[in-house]
């Protein structure tokens, strides 16, 4: 049986129930971060990239880092302290995050509710007052602050690490989710 998956309404109500403020900008889709270089200068704050991975034992990975973030995947696993990483398949993609190619994003938590997935925060993602993410379809892009990023994540419940990339060799530290 197909679980159904969390529309962008849904989404947005979530959020007002959480208090948070959120603004959206509608454009074309766009499937890479270069291909929306055009959008994001005009809508202030961080820039996302989302990537949805799997170990080769079948752990499930999303990383949220800033756009500009470069996070070498052949090192990765080595820092994560899992099997090496390739991309996860769209059958899975849909299946965990309930969302579709190109459209990756934190938000698609909303339909994770088994917590399979551990979640990395990009350390870089914090030095921004405001984030953007696709809300769940890459068609538009949500900005949220920070901290009710954090909210968000809160909500979800699931396990947290926060990377820094900043390095030759990443570092990962667990963030408590009190």
């Amino acid at each position: 049986m197909t679980q159904e998956k969390a529309t962008r309404e849904e989404l947005f109500a979530i959020f007002d129930e959480l208090g948070i403020a959120h603004k959206t900008m509608h454009h074309r889709r766009v499937f890479t971060v270069e291909e929306g270089d055009d959008i994001k200068s005009q809508i202030a704050g961080a820039h996302s990239k989302n990537l949805f991975l799997k170990d080769k034992n079948g752990v499930f990975f999303l990383i949220c880092a800033l756009g500009e973030t470069s996070i070498k995947l052949n090192q990765l696993h080595k820092t994560i302290g899992c099997a090496r990483l390739s991309f996860g398949t769209e059958d899975k993609l849909w299946e965990i995050l309930g969302i579709t190619p190109g459209s990756v994003t934190l938000f698609a938590l909303i339909n994770e509710k088994n917590h399979q997935i551990s979640l990395i925060l990009d350390k870089a993602l914090f030095e921004s007052e405001s984030v953007n993410f696709h809300p769940l379809l890459n068609d538009a892009t949500t900005t949220i602050s920070r901290d009710d990023m954090l909210k968000f994540v809160k909500h979800w419940g699931g396990s947290v690490r926060i990377a820094d990339f900043s390095h030759e060799i990443a570092s990962i530290e667990v963030l408590p989710l009190e």
